[in-house]
């Protein structure tokens, strides 16, 4: 596989972790009923991912923003970027595994239960599906910042894609018109408006003498 097509993997790894994990936050993940004692009817609250464990939305957010400096950075930066990825991939993994194992569902019940007061029974139903995306999302994150950081040095940077060797600039200086007729007969009459001879040369004179002006005195010489 060619360094760019393993850049693409990687980023499209960082890429896809980031959005499910931040598509999966935000569903609901613990519906929780607290039963209370009559006449007090029952309490249902649902709790989405980003709800129980803010870590998750914050993990995709930073996985996202990773796989935009893996395309930026190279060499140490790129293999820190990858390291950085592997560690934000850990939060989602651990969460995910949580509400798989009914470790969330515990823990909220158990705070409901401590506001709802005596003679209330608490019951948490989890819907696993969510949880099982983002602990999918975790291992691919994982997975994605692995192999950027072992693979990434042989990539090429943002910058040289670009590049194009022994280019020219931009703009070309525009080449000199050649002088016609009608540029020597507007010359001949600015050189008049200026009190010049127009048919006098100045190299003629190689002083430069014939190339100023004269004045008159009072009298009557000329300087």
């Amino acid at each position: 596989m060619s360094a760019r097509r393993e850049m693409t993997l990687g980023l499209v790894g960082c890429a896809a972790a980031g959005a499910l994990a931040l598509s999966a936050s935000g569903q609901r993940w613990l519906s929780v009923t607290v039963v209370r004692p009559r006449p007090l009817p029952p309490v249902v609250q649902t709790l989405s991912g980003g709800e129980l464990v803010p870590l998750v939305p914050a993990g995709g957010l930073l996985l996202l923003a990773a796989a935009v400096a893996v395309l930026a950075v190279r060499g140490a930066g790129r293999v820190a970027v990858g390291v950085l990825v592997a560690a934000a991939g850990a939060g989602p993994l651990w969460s995910g595994l949580r509400g798989l194992t009914g470790g969330l569902a515990d823990a909220a019940s158990a705070d409901a239960a401590g506001l709802a007061g005596e003679g209330s029974r608490v019951t948490g139903a989890v819907s696993a599906g969510w949880p099982a995306a983002v602990t999918a999302a975790g291992l691919l994150a994982l997975l994605a910042g692995l192999f950027v950081a072992v693979r990434g040095r042989r990539w090429p940077g943002m910058g040289r894609r670009y590049e194009r060797p022994g280019a020219q600039p931009a703009t070309t200086p525009a080449r000199a018109r050649p002088e016609t007729p009608e540029d020597r007969h507007q010359a001949a009459w600015k050189a008049l408006d200026r009190g010049e001879d127009p048919t006098e040369d100045p190299t003629d004179d190689p002083t430069g003498d014939a190339a100023r002006p004269t004045r008159a005195d009072r009298g009557g010489r000329t300087v």
